[in-house]
């Protein structure tokens, strides 16, 4: 193809520009980082000196300008981060997850250069009308935030546009509402009366003398109780997912190293195991089921198989639905308001064992050891609840004294 150093209006072509026979301008450079020949083009001359201003800033700010970078995708972008990341097989897979469900059709084909905050918080603020919670686009920034990071470390962009985006998107979480000491002894009463919920009663002592979250729970073996020593070794969970490989269960490490410990048992919740042992040898459950080399599991279905994570919440639920009805009937019976427990899950159990330790005023340092916190933040959070009720019962009670004293 003929080449020219001037183009056809006569105006002087100046280094590594052309004009090209099919009427459009080349300028071709060498990347300094990279060390590759690249060309760009524009359809006059104006168009091509404003790209070359635009290479020459970056290439003064060490922003990488080869074209293959340039075209790189979000969705690209999130593949090359992950491989950086040395993540459990449980946590890579829920990652890979969100984003493939939730971001690669709708931010992730827009290239990683082209991306403007814009881009970001119009994202989120779809999420936000959709009806997502805070904590779920709070989540999906935390993917994108450190990519684009990563990005910027690289010399691909200057800024990172995730950057300040997150705000005030979604709806606020639901506060944690643990069961009142009322509401526990009523739950708890029920199911040890109960024919059809008393095999539970063991496990339910268990869950609110330890705070053990739902797959810890259902993850432990009898290798892991040591009732001489009274202690609970908790090194590992149980989850039901699919890693690739279907949904089945797998063992899994805790997410952060806080989440390893030894739980002393009070006299109550070593009795609990000890029924859970007779019930397990009543019912005759298998003990041979394995998974990832775990067997003879405390908690177990009829068959001898691991209880399901949600299984824990159906009983939960089926409870206190037996429980409500038969309190609306005792009320109308007596005439008076029933009484009745609200719908809670596992991890309320969890926050109600964490709520009755610092009600007795349990070390917070202590606390979070025990409950597997890696931020002492949330244990406060408990704390600091219940230091509020504390002070405003106080009160009442200091006004009610001197209304008596009047």
């Amino acid at each position: 193809m003929a080449i020219s150093r001037k183009d056809p209006k006569g105006r002087k072509l100046r280094e590594g520009e052309n004009w090209r026979n099919d009427g459009r301008y080349s300028y071709r450079y060498t990347d300094v980082r990279t060390g590759k020949r690249l060309t760009v083009y524009a359809q006059d001359l104006p168009e091509l000196r404003e790209k070359e201003k635009q290479i020459a800033k970056d290439m003064e700010d060490n922003i990488l300008t080869d074209g293959a970078i340039k075209k790189m995708t979000l969705n690209t972008l999130f593949e090359r981060y992950m491989a950086t990341r040395e993540l459990a097989d449980t946590t890579r897979v829920s990652y890979v997850r969100v984003w493939e469900n939730r971001v690669k059709d709708e931010i992730g084909n827009i290239k990683v250069v082209q991306l403007l905050p814009s881009h970001i918080k119009a994202y989120y603020a779809k999420l936000s009308k959709a009806g997502y919670a805070y904590s779920t686009i709070k989540y999906i920034h935390n993917l994108l935030y450190p990519a684009l990071e990563m990005a910027v470390d690289d010399d691909i962009i200057r800024k990172n546009p995730a950057k300040s985006s997150i705000s005030d998107y979604g709806k606020p979480a639901e506060e944690k509402e643990a069961l009142t000491v009322s509401q526990q002894e009523k739950f708890m009463e029920f199911v040890k009366q109960s024919n059809v919920y008393n095999t539970y009663y063991p496990m339910f002592t268990i869950m609110i003398g330890t705070g053990l979250r739902c797959g810890e729970l259902i993850g432990l073996t009898w290798k892991d109780i040591n009732i001489k020593a009274k202690t609970v070794n908790v090194d590992h969970q149980l989850i039901y997912k699919n890693l690739g490989d279907g949904c089945k269960f797998h063992i899994s490490t805790p997410k952060t190293s806080s989440g390893i410990r030894i739980i002393p048992m009070t006299q109550e919740v070593a009795k609990a195991f000890e029924e859970q042992r007779k019930i397990n040898f009543m019912l005759a459950k298998d003990k041979s089921i394995e998974v990832d080399g775990c067997s003879g599991f405390v908690f177990t279905a009829k068959s001898g198989r691991p209880l399901m994570p949600n299984g824990v919440n159906s009983v939960l639920y089926n409870i206190v639905d037996a429980y409500n009805k038969t309190e609306v009937e005792r009320a109308k019976k007596e005439h008076r308001k029933a009484e009745l427990l609200p719908k809670f899950s596992a991890h309320v159990m969890r926050h109600t064992a964490c709520t009755r330790m610092a009600e007795c005023r349990m070390d917070v340092k202590v606390l979070q050891y025990i409950m597997g916190h890696a931020h002492i933040d949330v244990t406060m959070e408990v704390y600091n609840h219940i230091g509020e009720l504390t002070r405003i019962e106080n009160e009442i009670a200091r006004l009610d004294s001197m209304v008596l004293n009047a």
